[in-house]
């Protein structure tokens, strides 16, 4: 039977990674997203940060194309997001129903099926592509494991070798290192340094700014409007942290160290 490649969009490469204009995104008429501009040069690496409810896990979505924005528009490569084939989007773990009945590998083949074309059963250099993923991230003496058994830095690792065998060319991870161990972290960040000398163009949503400062070059400060973006430096200062976080924010006096920053975003409903 021959290979059938879905139907795919061309990329515009004078055209930055990711631009969005006036992005506005409404919930039952109240607004998750408001008017965000921004644009991101290809093979760059951000953090999205601000408090919970921020709207970082709904940016995400309408980058990936799973949702439509109320108003303003997203172009990947120059183009609007369906239809390519290079988005890798991996949800908070709390989205993903780990009881599914799938291995690992049939997890990062997932990552291949618009590549092999809908009703379509993958072919040899498919689960050669799928293997070696898995060999990179580790995790190929996992590959017939139920995904749900591993733990959660393996499974991120798995969704990392998804991207990979997909050919990803931006790759958007929300919180994918909430709950993991510093070992894992470093292990995912190691993988993520990797790609991006591969010129992929990552966002990660966190809560972590301590982690935003010291591994990212950029970051996206949020609060359904974009405060500020630029290098940490710039953006983690105390007028837009206060901007973003409000009464969340609480700022300490630390002898011999000036001013300690702490936000607390702990138990604000759900994220969007």
């Amino acid at each position: 039977m021959p290979k059938t490649v879905t139907r795919t969009v061309q990329h515009d490469l004078a055209a930055p990674a990711v631009r969005a204009e006036r992005l506005t995104v409404r919930y039952d008429g109240r607004p998750a997203l408001q008017e965000v501009t921004f644009h991101l040069p290809a093979g760059q690496r951000l953090a999205v940060v601000g408090p919970n409810g921020a709207g970082k896990s709904t940016l995400f979505q309408a980058v990936a194309g799973v949702l439509q924005p109320t108003s303003g528009e997203v172009r990947v490569y120059g183009r609007r997001p369906g239809g390519h084939v290079c988005i890798a989007y991996v949800p908070q773990r709390s989205q993903v129903d780990w009881s599914f009945p799938a291995t690992v590998a049939e997890v990062v083949m997932m990552g291949r099926v618009r590549q092999i074309g809908f009703l379509r059963w993958p072919g040899r250099d498919d689960w050669r592509y799928v293997h070696r993923a898995l060999e990179r991230v580790g995790m190929a003496g996992m590959a017939d494991r139920q995904i749900g058994e591993l733990s959660g830095g393996q499974q991120q690792r798995v969704f990392l070798a998804r991207a990979l065998a997909q050919h990803a060319e931006l790759v958007l991870l929300d919180e994918p290192l909430t709950g993991l161990d510093v070992p894992s972290q470093e292990t995912i960040f190691r993988l993520l340094d990797e790609m991006a000398d591969e010129g992929v163009t990552v966002l990660i949503a966190t809560h972590d700014l301590n982690l935003a400062a010291e591994r990212f070059d950029q970051v996206m400060l949020l609060n359904r409007r974009l405060v500020a973006l630029g290098p940490p430096r710039e953006v983690f200062t105390r007028p837009l942290l206060q901007q973003a976080y409000g009464s969340h924010m609480h700022v300490l006096q630390v002898e011999g160290q000036g001013e300690l920053i702490l936000t607390d975003t702990c138990c604000e409903g759900e994220e969007t």
